[in-house]
């Protein structure tokens, strides 16, 4: 069994999927809702004070920001430079990578599984002797 900790309250815990507990992901999704109502009252809010009005943690809301669940809008249409690519360091919006190395790693990881083994074929009535097919 791998216990570890969480990326929030630094509670050790069994992880199912992702690096955060079962608890700090229920509040993730009433912070995201409560952040999500707040722009959309206030459009023009910075990051400062969307944090304080809505008392949700900055680092929850960059943590929103990467997963894609939010976009930062900015009056140079790159994030105000807020965000910054994984790979190539270019400004973003939203998300781990900017729309061009989103698609050259998309690109590689199509010639690799198409490269890959074939699927073996389906199983088909013939291939089943003495079995009987359920209808």
């Amino acid at each position: 069994m791998n216990i570890i900790q969480c990326q929030f309250c630094k509670k050790p815990f069994v992880p199912i999927s992702g690096k955060i507990c079962p608890a700090c992901l229920e509040q993730l999704d009433k912070d995201f809702i409560k952040v999500r109502d707040y722009i959309y009252e206030n459009k023009m809010a910075n990051m400062d004070k969307v944090a304080e009005e809505t008392e949700v943690d900055k680092r929850k809301i960059m943590y929103l920001i990467k997963e894609g669940r939010l976009i930062i809008d900015s009056p140079d249409g790159e994030g105000g430079g807020l965000l910054h690519c994984e790979s190539c360091k270019k400004p973003i919006k939203t998300g781990r990578l900017c729309v061009d190395c989103a698609g050259k790693i998309s690109s590689t990881m199509d010639k690799s599984v198409s490269r890959s083994k074939p699927m073996p074929q389906a199983t088909n009535e013939k291939n089943l002797k003495g079995s009987t097919k359920i209808r």
